[in-house]
């Protein structure tokens, strides 16, 4: 039997995930971290990204944080985002709509949005779509 940690994964809304998993992959902001049971203790900023799932039977779940804080225990994991969907959940057109929108405020330089603001979104919205996109690719495979 594989050796196990207790995932919290939390919103600003609800709690979307508690259970437990044999491995947790997240987007941190120095590059994307894989974490396994008895890892050091760790805490690190998140990008807006997919947490990737290893369930305690090889069952995966992908689940989009928009950022946040990753937590690492010895034997529990916390994640804390404004926003957590599951990837399923993910609404393609949305995400696409405010790729466009973000793109077109960069080009737009007498536009009223803050350009910070702009590649936050336009960050934001591509990383729904590279969730959106492999957890398509899990399907067909």
């Amino acid at each position: 039997m594989a050796m196990t940690m207790h995932l919290d994964i939390v919103s600003a809304e609800h709690e979307i995930f508690s259970g437990v998993c044999e491995i947790v992959v997240a987007p941190a902001v120095m590059g994307e971290v894989g974490i396994y049971p008895r890892h050091t203790q760790m805490l690190t900023p998140l990008k807006p990204g997919e947490v990737r799932i290893t369930k305690q039977g090889g069952e995966e779940e992908s689940i989009y944080v928009s950022g946040g804080i990753l937590e690492v225990q010895p034997h529990v994991v916390t994640i804390l985002s404004d926003t957590a969907v599951r990837a399923a959940d993910l609404d393609e057109a949305a995400a696409m709509e405010a790729k466009e929108k973000a793109e077109q405020a960069l080009k737009d330089q007498t536009s009223d949005i803050n350009v910070a603001d702009a590649q936050a979104q336009l960050a934001e919205a591509m990383a729904q779509l590279q969730a959106i996109s492999r957890m398509r690719s899990k399907m067909k495979g």
